[in-house]
């Protein structure tokens, strides 16, 4: 596996097309994109992008105002299990372009801000993918993972055997977020942001998740489509 950092580098090297080195320049400070994809299924290689949708963070603020949205028309067959999750049929998306003809107005919506996700290296993987065949490089950008940061806050100082939720669900309640209609892009992007502003506020401020009585128990994290 070849790091990201040495990959950022190669691709900042050999990058083809000169009006997208925009990518590997820091975005304007204090600012990150929580962004979300919906697709046919959870095999990147195999998968596509159905929905993407991101929103803009500036300091402490989420900017619903500065938004991106964008259905795709997949060239893979929808997953039986996706459907469930997202509730897109094919039919919902047909119209739709392309995700090649989204790609370019995604990558001017983000810049070279930090990502915040919620297992947002798959994610990055769906989006990578057809970059490297569109203009040959991969998302540059720094990626801020919101379930490590809440791991740190809530199970940082746990002893062994302890029981571990990751799950998008556990996060929204222990930080007391509103839960928005899940698995449409463009909420989980939302719900995604404000977990991230509430757990780098008590990053900062050195605040712990208090965890129940009981110890131990199993691993246990289960993500969103």
């Amino acid at each position: 596996m070849i790091p990201r950092a040495l990959k950022r580098l190669f691709h900042q090297i050999s990058i083809g097309d000169q009006s997208y080195r925009f990518m590997f320049r820091p975005g304007p400070p204090g600012e990150a994109v929580a962004f979300d994809c919906e697709t046919t299924g959870l095999d990147p290689r195999r998968d596509d992008i159905v929905t993407i949708a991101a929103v803009r963070i500036r300091g402490d603020r989420i900017l619903t105002s500065e938004r991106f949205e964008a259905a795709a028309r997949p060239e893979a067959r929808m997953n039986a299990e996706a459907i469930k999750v997202h509730r897109l049929r094919e039919a919902d998306v047909e119209a739709a372009a392309r995700i090649e003809k989204i790609m370019p107005e995604f990558l001017h919506f983000i810049g070279g801000r930090p990502l915040v996700g919620y297992y947002v290296d798959f994610d990055v993987r769906m989006v990578d993918k057809y970059l490297l065949g569109l203009l040959g490089f991969e998302l540059p950008n720094p990626l801020i993972e919101v379930s490590k940061l809440y791991y740190e806050r809530k199970y940082g100082d746990a002893p062994p055997g302890v029981s571990i939720d990751l799950s998008f669900a556990s996060i929204l309640s222990d930080l007391d977020l509103p839960v928005l209609d899940q698995h449409d892009a463009f909420n989980d992007a939302l719900m995604t942001a404000m977990m991230y502003l509430k757990l780098r506020d008590m990053k900062e401020r050195g605040v712990r998740i208090p965890r129940p009585r009981q110890e131990g128990g199993a691993h246990h994290h289960s993500g969103v489509g």
